[in-house]
């Protein structure tokens, strides 16, 4: 059997776009960053480990990303998190291990924290909690303050393809998801962590503070010295399955 698709209605009329491959095991989800989708490629690479090892896995679009409606302008940490608590509620039954990447890591650690009991594992990429917080708001220009003060939007421009905006609505959100500062940050699951050496947008040293805050002591943290961001190269794939192989 192959990978099916539909779109999850949400209470507002919204709809989320989904790709799920039935299998063994705790559900594999995928949790995409900020401004991707689905389509990836770590993301479809796991859609092919699990159609030829028989597990189960599961991918989405947020709110206003890739396939799914609504305009990315209009999203928050608080709607994406409702995102991926309604996926998991409506669209999977039992244990799940999830898999964030950059702001996905935020949004699993968020996850794992509302609903311990489901999460059996986590593997992150990159992971970018309270990064509206710690890493954007301090790289903010003067100009685009005083976008955000007069407008409620600054468009951010990017190196991965077109300015995208960054709402003041996105900031002040953000800031009410902040998980660093708990001490420990109370997520006791095995938690597996892939970061690169050379990624310009989350440095390793974020993703390590994250990683000595959790309560779980099954901790592993990987420092992929010649990393970029998104680690998406053949051998940052095996490093990715090798992880989910050990924990799923």
């Amino acid at each position: 059997m192959g990978e099916t698709s539909g779109f999850l209605e949400r209470p507002d009329g919204s709809k989320l776009a989904w790709r799920g491959v039935e299998g063994q095991g705790p559900t594999v989800v995928w949790l995409g960053g900020f401004k991707s989708d689905m389509a990836g490629t770590k993301a479809q690479a796991l859609a092919d480990w699990a159609l030829s090892a028989g597990r189960a896995y599961f991918r989405f679009d947020y709110f206003g990303h890739g396939e799914s409606s609504g305009d990315f302008a209009d999203g928050t940490i608080t709607r994406w998190r409702e995102d991926a608590l309604a996926v998991m509620d409506e669209l999977i039954r039992g244990e799940v291990v999830l898999v964030g990447s950059s702001m996905g890591g935020w949004i699993a650690c968020l996850a794992a924290m509302a609903w311990p009991e489901r999460v059996h594992a986590m593997v992150l990429i990159a992971p970018a909690p309270d990064f509206t917080e710690k890493l954007m708001r301090p790289e903010i220009p003067p100009e685009g303050l005083a976008d955000l003060e007069r407008d409620g939007v600054w468009l951010r421009p990017s190196e991965y393809g077109d300015p995208y905006p960054i709402t003041r609505n996105l900031l002040e959100d953000g800031a009410r998801w902040g998980i660093l500062e708990a001490q420990p940050i109370p997520i006791d699951c095995p938690v597996r962590v892939l970061q690169g050496g050379d990624d310009p947008d989350v440095p390793w040293s974020h993703a390590l503070e994250l990683a000595n805050g959790l309560k779980s002591q099954d901790v592993v943290f990987t420092l992929i010295k010649d990393g970029d961001h998104r680690l998406s190269r053949p051998q940052d794939i095996a490093r990715l399955l090798a992880a989910l192989e050990e924990l799923a």
